[in-house]
């Protein structure tokens, strides 16, 4: 082969397998679901809080999530008393989806103590061990810890919470992920999950693909994993421009 015909080679076989971007991507895709937040309060048509009541070492509480007047949902932990309140939203009694595109634009969290998510759900989680393909997964499209900086989370989860449970994941760290607002995505087809940030790929995997429909949560939770609470200067708050979904045209 002489060198020309090397070089081009090189750069097709480079581009075949140079992580395809979010952006591309969406040519193929159609909005099919979404929430801009550019209401006063929770579009009850398309989310329900979530666990209200003690949850991990906080209580979610309706009040908890709000909206900030310039098109943001903003969850944000609180101190009341000797009480810790935060808050969960999710799209389980109105929308659930198999496949496709997702992302959300969201500010992080700037607190120890406290996790942001946005990530995807299984009504039948635990069901079918050993099949994920048939009980569906919990998709951590990403969740930040704080004490983490610039280091998030993505992550699978599945056969349940107890002795069956098993899980895998990745933890990315991204130049400048604990300042300015940044776009979390998921590429979700039959055969895997490709996670993207601020549009870039970030991981894919082939593992535990559900084949199930699934929906949407929204939350920030307190516990010990995320750092001392106490040391928080508190409310905190996490904010969410925009979750969509896209599907295949």
């Amino acid at each position: 082969m002489n060198i020309g015909l090397k070089i081009t080679a090189l750069s097709l076989t480079f581009l075949l397998s140079a992580p395809i971007l979010a952006m591309d991507l969406l040519n193929d895709y159609k909005l099919v679901w979404s929430d801009e937040f550019n209401g006063v309060e929770l579009d009850r048509s398309k989310w329900s809080y979530r666990y209200l009541g003690p949850r991990r070492d906080a209580v979610n509480v309706k009040e908890a999530v709000t909206f900030d007047g310039k098109g943001h949902l903003v969850l944000t932990t609180s101190k009341v008393g000797d009480k810790y309140h935060t808050g969960m939203i999710g799209t389980g009694r109105t929308y659930k989806a198999r496949y496709g595109y997702f992302e959300a634009r969201v500010l992080l969290q700037a607190e120890l103590g406290h996790w942001s998510a946005f990530w995807l759900q299984t009504p039948s989680m635990g069901m079918h061990i050993g099949e994920p393909e048939l009980a569906g997964v919990e998709v951590d499209i990403f969740e930040y810890l704080r004490k983490e900086d610039d280091l998030v989370r993505h992550a699978l989860h599945w056969d349940g919470y107890k002795k069956d449970h098993r899980s895998k994941g990745k933890k990315p760290v991204v130049d400048g992920l604990s300042k300015g607002w940044h776009t979390f995505g998921l590429l979700w087809t039959k055969d895997s999950y490709t996670f993207y940030i601020d549009g870039q790929q970030t991981w894919k995997t082939s593992k535990a693909v559900s084949r199930r429909s699934q929906y949407i949560i929204l939350s920030l939770e307190v516990g010990k994993w995320a750092g001392d609470i106490a040391k928080a200067t508190l409310p905190d708050s996490y904010l969410v421009d925009y979750v969509r979904v896209y599907q295949k045209k």
